[in-house]
């Protein structure tokens, strides 16, 4: 059936990985943070239509760019969907993501559409092709804890390591997200920061900038580091020397390895800090 063909074709151009993945943290914050479930839906009926707009932004953006590198991976390439298509999918989610971040609480639907969706679109738009493209990753991923803290019944900032860890795990996640395409993207005139530094330098930067964030969440809290903590932050360190030294697609995925470990003494030390 047509409608279908057209729903998996447009589910494929969202980004689905980046999509599903920023909009699970969001859920893993907020159950961490004791957010009810109602409020929890409406926060991710929000997050997760953000990220909608910003993965269709960003075909619509590189489409004729990505036809000159032969993406046949992109729905918008290879025909099976028409632009005017994802414009109105688009339109449709924009409005979800206005009335659901409102929905929130007015400073958590101000933050998310500000800051986070209009930081995704600032790079869409603009930043990736500049030696900027790492700031919308920082300010978009720093400021998510907060709106997630600022949809709770006693809305309130983050401690402030919380979102400085965050953002640096954005800025790790732009690093390793576009170390697969540097040669595509240098070929289409992209110039984004990890263009410009060189695929070497990204890979050795990559699992600094993340260590950085391990840092954070093993000596900013309160108190002592926990016996999990400093496992965790001895595994980190062992992956970081793995990505470091390896070759081929060893940095890439140690990368992905320690953002996944920050994540989830992230969300631990969040949920510990909410009770």
């Amino acid at each position: 059936m047509p409608w279908a063909k057209t729903t998996v074709a447009l589910a494929r151009a969202c980004h689905p990985g980046p999509t599903l993945a920023v909009t699970a943290l969001a859920g893993v914050f907020a159950a961490g943070s004791g957010l009810g479930a109602a409020r929890c839906a409406v926060l991710l009926l929000a997050v997760g239509s953000g990220q909608l707009v910003i993965g269709w932004t960003n075909d619509l953006v590189d489409a004729g760019r990505d036809r000159l590198v032969g993406r046949t991976d992109k729905p918008l390439v290879t025909g099976e969907l028409e632009a005017h298509l994802v414009r109105r999918a688009l339109g449709v989610a924009a409005g979800v993501t206005v009335v659901a971040s409102l929905a929130c609480g007015p400073w958590a639907g101000l933050l998310h559409v500000f800051l986070v969706v209009g930081s995704g679109l600032a790079y869409d738009l603009r930043l990736k092709r500049t030696g900027w493209s790492f700031l919308p990753y920082l300010v978009a991923f720093g400021t998510l804890p907060a709106v997630v803290t600022w949809t709770l019944p006693q809305p309130a900032w983050p401690a402030w390591w919380v979102m400085a860890a965050s953002g640096l795990l954005g800025v790790g996640a732009h690093l390793v997200n576009v170390l697969p395409d540097l040669a595509a993207d240098a070929a289409t005139g992209v110039a984004g920061l990890p263009h410009r530094l060189g695929g070497p330098r990204v890979r050795a930067l990559t699992p600094v900038v993340l260590c950085a964030a391990t840092a954070l969440l093993l000596l900013a809290p309160p108190g002592p580091p926990s016996a999990l903590g400093l496992a965790s932050g001895a595994v980190v360190l062992l992956l970081a020397l793995v990505s470091i030294r390896g070759g081929g697609k060893t940095p890439f995925y140690g990368a992905i390895a320690i953002a996944a470990v920050d994540v989830v003494m992230l969300v631990l030390l969040v949920t510990a800090e909410q009770r």
